[in-house]
């Protein structure tokens, strides 16, 4: 397993303030298993469209309406089928940090994400 771990997290970040809806639904496919889980506090999102609806829903509120986005963290690490990595949401205009978050993922020997932890940090 050679995962590239910082390019994986590059990826992850980058389909939650994908805009284009077509691209967003491409890089969920190219990002995560088909039957791929994403938990978050009380919240679980299983396979394609649970996860479109998921990131769709984070991306309307927070980059559309909100008009923040997110960004990774450079210090993403891999180990055995293993990657975390931190993200924060930020005002672009500042680059202010609103809000940090902590990723947990599961990957399959690809680094295709069988199971994504997400966890609010501040």
């Amino acid at each position: 397993m050679n995962i590239n771990a910082q390019q994986l997290a590059d990826r992850y970040v980058a389909v939650w303030n994908e805009t284009d809806l077509a691209a967003r639904r491409d890089a969920i496919a190219q990002l995560w298993l088909p039957d791929g889980v994403h938990y978050v506090t009380t919240r679980e999102a299983r396979a394609y469209a649970a996860l479109e609806e998921r990131i769709t829903g984070s991306h309307n509120k927070n980059v559309r309406d909100g008009g923040y986005m997110f960004r990774p963290v450079k210090n993403a690490q891999a180990l055995r089928g293993v990657v975390t990595f931190n993200w924060e949401m930020i005002r672009p205009a500042t680059a202010e940090v609103l809000a940090v978050g902590l990723e947990f993922l599961q990957v399959d020997a690809d680094g295709r994400i069988i199971s994504d932890y997400q966890f609010m940090v501040s």
